[in-house]
């Protein structure tokens, strides 16, 4: 007997059919998606994700289908936020995360340490563990940062889509403090002492290596794939980034949106803006000629979506280049909009995922890893600095 999973709210799934092994090992063992984005979809279109929703990726329902019993809810904060209302916004998406387990206690808690996951899960309850995506809310205070470890976050993402007061951005070219800034360095020291992970996703190269040469544990890079895949991207990270992530005994945590993932996809948008101008510049912009033949131009340029076989390949890769205990899951779940790859359209589909690493003979153990090993490796280390040090 198999399952088929995939179908559902998002038009573009396509079956996949996972077999009983492989839904057996997504209800037996535990995953950890270090990277799910309910709490900033819930603040624009709030649903109860305590049940089923016919939007988004996640909630309970599916993620029980699914196997998922530990994701970790990216208290996500705009760049726009630096210096605007960041610490307000996080405590604002914090309070949603502790309002579900206040509405449905019988099936969510917050835990405070990885050995909280597996309390949590031999009682029957989903862990919503916390990772603050990008640091603004920190706001130059240290004493920020100890009051979000009070509050349940695990993990900070230091920087997004800009640079900001901690760390630059991959995705900004100002450069503006030439990896992390003077306070960024007194912060990931910090993070070391009380025991919180250091997220590497989105911050600039040269920012990766100075945490690398600061933090005195591992590190994670909670949703990023790799640039091999996707050349001259700095979201992703180059061979020679993983290989020293490794050395530091930190994980990687694939992510799953197509733009990471191939090619095609990652410059699929930059396609359809440059064509759009060209249309623009050649009938007028705004006119009913420009507007029929740019929808036209879609039609023909349907989104590239990536596929689940893609999202494997990164694995390989990382695996190939430094091992098994070095690659996790990051999925990214309601944070990369209808870009999510055929066969891993939603929370469901962990099962296909899991069929896939069979299928190029990943064992159970290995497989273990991936899921939940390495991450829970890397946040007791975190833990056993902290309390070796306070």
């Amino acid at each position: 007997m198999a399952a088929v999973f995939g179908l559902g709210v998002n038009a573009h799934a396509t079956e996949v059919t996972a077999s009983e092994r492989a839904i057996r090992i997504a209800q037996e063992s535990m995953i950890i998606d270090t990277h799910i984005d309910v709490p900033y979809r819930l603040i624009n279109d709030w649903e109860d994700v305590s049940k089923a929703t016919e939007r988004g990726d996640f909630d309970y329902e599916r993620a029980v289908s699914g196997g998922l019993n530990a994701p970790f809810m990216a208290i996500y904060i705009p760049s726009s936020y630096e210096d605007n209302g960041a610490y307000t916004l996080a405590n604002h998406l914090i309070d949603f995360m502790e309002a579900l387990v206040y509405r449905a206690p019988e099936k969510f808690a917050i835990p405070h340490s990885a050995d909280d996951l597996f309390a949590h899960k031999e009682a029957g309850l989903m862990s919503l563990a916390m990772g603050m995506e990008n640091g603004a809310p920190i706001e130059g205070e240290i004493a920020n940062l100890h009051h979000f470890f009070e509050r349940g976050v695990r993990y900070i993402t230091l920087a997004h889509s800009e640079d900001n007061h901690i760390s630059d951005s991959s995705y900004d070219i100002r450069n503006t403090w030439g990896g992390l800034s003077p306070f960024g360095k007194e912060l990931v020291v910090e993070m070391n002492r009380i025991g919180m992970m250091v997220d590497v996703s989105h911050i600039s190269d040269k920012a990766f290596y100075d945490v690398l040469e600061i933090t005195q544990v591992p590190v994670i890079a909670t949703h990023s794939s790799a640039r091999k895949f996707t050349p001259g991207w700095q979201r992703n990270m180059n061979d020679e980034m993983i290989k020293a992530l490794a050395e530091n005994d930190g994980v990687i945590q694939v992510t799953f949106g197509s733009t990471f993932v191939t090619t095609r996809a990652n410059q699929h948008r930059a396609r359809i803006q440059r064509l759009t101008r060209e249309i623009n510049e050649r009938l007028g912009e705004g006119t009913a000629r420009a507007q029929a033949e740019i929808t036209k131009m879609r039609e023909e340029n349907p989104y590239p979506f990536a596929t689940l076989t893609d999202v494997l390949d990164h694995i390989d890769h990382i695996v190939d280049l430094v091992g098994v205990e070095h690659v996790g899951i990051g999925s990214d779940y309601d944070g990369v909009g209808d870009t999510l790859p055929v066969g891993l359209k939603d929370v469901r589909t962990f099962p296909n995922l899991i069929q896939g690493l069979l299928d190029r003979n990943y064992s159970e153990e290995d497989i273990d890893k991936i899921l939940f090993g390495n991450t829970i490796r890397v946040w007791r280390a975190a833990e056993a600095f902290a309390a070796a040090n306070n």
